[in-house]
């Protein structure tokens, strides 16, 4: 009976460290072709000079498109403010943003 447990755990924590490594890095995943377009449309916007990225302004959640390791695009940071996440705001305005964190920075964050 005791090997039977043993066996058990060892079986399941041999699935668990297979799906870690086969698990796919956000970083390394495919873009849907909504994420796609919303990155096209932010892009556009960013070159047409009216808006800027602006790092570390995002609240959990409500980042524009990719906001670095750990996400794919729009609504994918996992906290408030977090650094490698931004918003698009008018162009000229980020560095006066405020935040818990201090000011929004126009390149990511540590």
């Amino acid at each position: 009976m005791a090997d039977y447990k043993i066996n058990i755990l060892v079986i399941g924590a041999f699935a668990t460290a297979l799906a870690a490594i086969s698990a796919t890095p956000a970083s390394a995943q495919e873009f849907t072709e909504a994420q796609k377009k919303i990155q096209a449309e932010h892009t556009a916007l960013v070159k047409s000079g009216k808006v800027e990225p602006c790092f570390g302004t995002a609240l959990k959640g409500q980042n524009d498109c990719y906001a670095g390791a750990g996400t794919t695009c729009a609504g994918t940071s996992t906290t408030d403010y977090q650094g490698n996440a931004f918003k698009l705001v008018t162009k000229g305005t980020c560095t006066t943003i405020s935040t818990p964190n201090g000011p929004g920075s126009l390149t990511p964050k540590a």
